[in-house]
């Protein structure tokens, strides 16, 4: 452990800390009113929790740190085969929350499976391109995991739960782009693949079948929020209230009041806006900062990395955490609908809690195989 430790990137590994430790502070604040008054539980409730699905990724880091990358590539496929039958299980036994059937309920906590795919499609995806480099002018080689993630998409959406098929299939898209495929294939791709995504909207609009799709549709309506006030726009317009509350400094921690049942669920999907209330816009930017830190060491790993899995596999996460960065500050701020997409390291959540801490852990395993292969060239060239 002391060898992984020289090698791991410093820098990423103190703000993801610094940002899981201010995160569980937030989470407390943002949830102990929600957890006593709607849920009567303890204030401490979700604090516990979000502390226990800390330790779990911990552990499950400490773990994974010790394989080496190609040997998630080996596990990413039955990981993938395990994903689809959880899917197709939800259907079947799934708990539906907010009108969404993404959850496998377990009593003290729940499961969502497509938390788990995204980070899982990514290490499949970084597997699949690296091991068949040089079959990659073909189209059946180039497109087969693509029809596989399709599958994915589509059993996502009808969940339905929009914003994860979002964010999974650019995800998918951005590692396509990202490959060395055929330039040829990329192409007609993406024209065949626009015009299937166009022709298969209309067919669901005349078909009349919309009416499923109805609650994620109604976001695309998010102009003007405080408008609607009343209706579909009351989220964002508090979201704006907490925000003009707390101004450069913040009303101070733990004194918000949009916290007190104005925002649904507060510790999740509008966390942001509770953070910026009690602790005020320069903290948010700050946050913001963090990010960006986090994005570009990620960014600085994958590049260093001296083979397309690495790369992939650090691009694919980049890609990841700021997605769901930019749908959820983007969504509370009202420039795009709500997807209900949680905020990194910030949204009180088990599974992507976990599934973010794994992702972490992936690029730090890329950061340390480079370390040794660094040292290698080092030694055979002195």
């Amino acid at each position: 452990m002391r060898k992984i430790m020289k090698y791991i990137d410093k820098p990423l590994l103190f703000v993801t800390i610094l940002l899981f430790v201010l995160g569980l502070i937030m989470v407390f604040s943002a949830s102990n009113v929600t957890a006593y008054m709607s849920h009567a539980v303890s204030p401490y409730n979700y604090f516990i929790k979000q502390s226990i699905f800390l330790c779990v990724g911990l552990i499950l880091s400490f773990i994974m740190v010790k394989f080496n990358v190609r040997s998630y590539g080996l596990f990413s496929k039955l990981l993938m085969l395990v994903s689809i039958a959880s899917l197709v299980g939800l259907l079947l036994f799934g708990t539906a929350i907010n009108k969404a059937v993404s959850w496998f309920d377990l009593g003290f906590f729940s499961i969502q499976p497509s938390e788990f795919v995204k980070v899982i499609t990514i290490v499949f995806l970084a597997e699949y391109y690296d091991r068949n480099a040089k079959k990659l002018k073909s189209w059946t080689k180039s497109l087969f995991p693509l029809g596989i993630c399709a599958i994915i998409a589509g059993l996502i959406i009808i969940q339905p739960d929009l914003g994860t098929t979002i964010i999974y299939s650019l995800i998918v898209f951005s590692i396509f782009l990202a490959v060395p495929i055929a330039k040829e294939i990329k192409v007609k791709t993406i024209l065949i693949g626009a015009g299937l995504l166009f022709f298969g909207i209309v067919g669901i609009i005349g078909s009349g079948k919309g009416e499923m799709f109805e609650r994620q549709l109604s976001r695309f309506d998010f102009l003007r929020p405080c408008d609607r006030i009343l209706d579909n726009g009351s989220q964002v317009c508090n979201c704006y209230i907490a925000i003009k509350n707390g101004g450069l400094t913040g009303v101070g921690l733990g004194n918000s009041t949009q916290k007190y049942l104005y925002l649904p669920e507060p510790y999740t999907d509008f966390i942001f806006a509770i953070i910026v209330e009690e602790l005020g816009v320069i903290t948010g930017i700050f946050i913001i900062i963090l990010y960006i830190i986090v994005l570009y060491r990620i960014l600085i790993i994958g590049r260093r990395s001296p083979n397309n899995r690495g790369a992939t596999l650090c691009y694919g996460v980049a890609i990841y955490i700021f997605l769901h960065i930019a749908v959820n500050l983007l969504g509370i701020m009202g420039l795009m609908p709500l997807t209900g997409v949680p905020l990194p390291f910030m949204s009180y959540g088990g599974s992507f809690t976990i599934c973010l801490i794994a992702a972490l852990t992936i690029v730090q395993r890329v950061s340390y195989e480079n370390g040794i292969l660094k040292e290698k060239s080092e030694v055979k060239n002195a």
